[in-house]
């Protein structure tokens, strides 16, 4: 390896660290601001009769769809609203019990107006995440949950980086605390993410094997002739060998 690759590598490893000390420094801070406010959220996340509707634009927006599907998957009913399309007929998903969670860094985004009015103007709850406390958003909000200030981990200063980091762990937040407030359990997460490692995780053995006539037996008496004949023909490959009582004494396998 060259000196000159040698050294620019080492100058990625010296961001990549600096970037996550930036935002591990904005997650402190983050932790160490919150407040009563949180809990306020929470229980009007909580005591919701409809569902969490996340919405945001840009960075704020795919942020918003991983808080929607976190919530959703651990129990709390949640989905994403595109706030430009909102604007444009999807303000009809929004129904009076359900509650908003606006993403917006600068709580200015203009494609978040229509949404904020349509929440005000049906009484609809509005929980706000922003950073700007003296915000349209967060003025607007029944709740407004105020990022601190800490600088993007982008050298310009300008790539949503810390902030968006902030907003996620946010969301994890009320996410864990509505489950832990609710009880919700392993066996509850296993109906909502049957597939993938997860789901083959929690599933349990009975979800898997095959009982009754479907199960391959053969008494110990029988030819091996036969014997794999009636395995082969049940797919499985394996057969129980069976006593004059019926009960288990072996298995044949095609290994």
């Amino acid at each position: 390896m060259s000196t000159a690759l040698a050294m620019a590598r080492d100058a990625d490893l010296a961001v990549a660290r600096e970037v996550l000390a930036a935002e591990i420094a904005g997650l402190s801070a983050l932790s160490a601001v919150l407040d009563s406010h949180f809990a306020d959220a929470v229980e009007r996340l909580a005591t919701a009769e409809g569902r969490v509707v996340v919405t945001g634009m840009g960075k704020s927006g795919h942020v918003g769809r991983k808080i929607a599907a976190t919530l959703a998957s651990t129990g709390t009913p949640s989905l994403f609203v595109h706030p430009a399309e909102a604007s444009h007929g999807d303000l009809g998903m929004i129904v009076a019990n359900d509650v908003i969670l606006a993403l917006s860094n600068s709580g200015e985004t203009a494609e978040l107006a229509d949404l904020v009015a349509h929440s005000r103007r049906f009484g609809i709850g509005l929980i706000a995440i922003t950073a700007r406390a003296d915000s349209a958003l967060a003025t607007a909000a029944d709740v407004a949950l105020i990022l601190p200030d800490a600088p993007e981990a982008c050298p310009n200063g300008l790539a949503p980086t810390t902030s968006t980091t902030m907003q996620l762990a946010l969301g994890d937040a009320l996410a864990v605390a509505l489950l832990t407030r609710k009880g919700f359990t392993a066996r509850d997460f296993r109906q909502f993410h049957p597939g993938g490692k997860l789901g083959a995780r929690l599933r349990k053995v009975a979800a898997l094997m095959h009982g009754g006539e479907a199960v391959p037996l053969a008494p110990e008496a029988t030819k091996m002739d036969r014997a794999l004949i009636i395995m082969t023909e049940a797919r499985f490959g394996v057969l129980g060998v069976t006593d004059g009582q019926g009960r288990l004494v072996g298995v044949v396998t095609d290994g």
